[in-house]
């Protein structure tokens, strides 16, 4: 495969200079944040940023028209979310959100904090592209939908499915080399990928043979193939509770008082308090604003056609799922069916079709 352009994914130390300023992604292992990192982040946002915090859909944060990087990298590093500055755009690790805390057949927790520092603690893996992507799923087939590079699936307390790409590969680890397994993968993975960003463009079979120490094959199993299991907005029991911000945008006096806090790969957040009155999260799972989801739009971004956020709410009537674009790049673009909103100079192309901006609501409606 050969590369137009270089590999920009952003992070704390390597900002994106968007049309706004420079933006900054902070990863987070697992997607977990204690309630000091989150009072830090806040204050990054509202001190050195736009007042806001965006999660993405591999359940990091990102910070807008930052002004001052070196400020931002200081209190981040200080505050434990920079461990290894030259590992920063790898460490993109998902982990069930609600392990440990309710249902799956392991606890997947201690495992995302061991790979995240056996991955840091390996030179090579510094290379990876930014987009490459690690999971540990509970078991419960959340994260292992994500299409995730190397995912280990429990299958029960004690073994787990490898998956590149999403679809397993028959391979068989035990949950105590879990973190070895992925961590080989992704070796074997940087050593023989050419110019392959992510498994799928790359031959598997370098990337199996590097783990088959650790493991024992067996038949794959399609039912582990993509099944997809977002959880769900609303309370899950022993008093958790999913919220989920509109846009996955938080204000950062919001972020401040909720305490510790899992970020989910679907831009929802898992709490473990009460959810604050007027924080603008969204805890109804029938809410219509949780059909939509848009880019960031203008003025944002400079590719953009339109001002995507501002025309989004209009859409947000009961059995409507639709994302908005800016432009034909669809940042931000989630999983499942959806109508795809693409702005164009004279309105809207929703599913390959131009309309006005007065046809659209007619049109999203069409869609139910």
């Amino acid at each position: 495969m050969t590369r137009m352009r270089a590999d920009a994914c952003p992070g704390a130390v390597a900002t994106h200079d968007a049309a706004d300023g420079a933006l900054a992604r902070v990863r987070l292992p697992g997607g977990a944040l204690s309630s000091a990192q989150a009072r830090v982040v806040a204050e990054c946002a509202d001190e050195l940023g736009d007042g806001m915090i965006h999660l993405t859909s591999r359940a990091n944060l990102q910070l807008r028209a930052v002004t001052d990087v070196d400020e931002l990298v200081t209190r981040l590093a200080n505050a434990g979310l920079l461990p290894a500055p030259t590992h920063e755009r790898v460490r993109n690790i998902l982990g069930s959100p609600l392990s440990g805390l309710h249902g799956g057949l392991v606890d997947a927790r201690p495992l995302v904090t061991a790979l995240d520092r056996a991955v840091c603690a390996r030179p090579e893996l510094a290379r990876l592209p930014g987009r490459f992507l690690f999971a540990l799923d509970d078991g419960r087939g959340d994260v292992a939908g994500e299409g995730a590079d190397v995912c280990w699936r429990a299958l029960d307390s004690g073994t787990g499915a490898l998956l590149l790409d999403g679809a397993d590969t028959g391979l068989r680890i035990p949950a105590r080399d879990a973190v070895t397994g992925l961590v080989e993968a992704a070796v074997a993975f940087e050593r023989s990928r050419g110019a392959a960003w992510r498994i799928r463009e790359a031959d598997p079979a370098p990337v199996l043979d590097g783990v088959r120490r650790w493991a024992h094959a067996v038949t794959p199993d399609d039912r582990l193939v993509r099944a997809t299991s977002a959880i769900q907005v609303g309370p899950v029991g022993n008093g958790v509770v999913v919220a989920a911000p509109v846009f996955g945008q938080l204000r950062a006096d919001v972020l401040a008082t909720l305490g510790d806090l899992v970020v989910t790969p679907w831009r929802t957040l898992v709490l473990t308090g009460a959810v604050p009155e007027g924080a603008g999260l969204v805890t109804d799972p029938a809410a219509p604003e949780l059909g939509i989801s848009a880019c960031i739009g203008r003025p944002g971004c400079a590719k953009a056609r339109a001002d995507v956020r501002a025309d989004a709410p209009t859409a947000m009537i009961s059995g409507v799922r639709a994302h908005f674009s800016g432009c034909e790049r669809r940042c931000g673009r989630p999983r499942g069916a959806h109508a795809d909103v693409v702005a164009e100079n004279a309105g809207y192309r929703v599913d390959g079709t131009l309309v006005s901006p007065a046809q659209l609501l007619d049109t999203l409606r069409g869609r139910q």
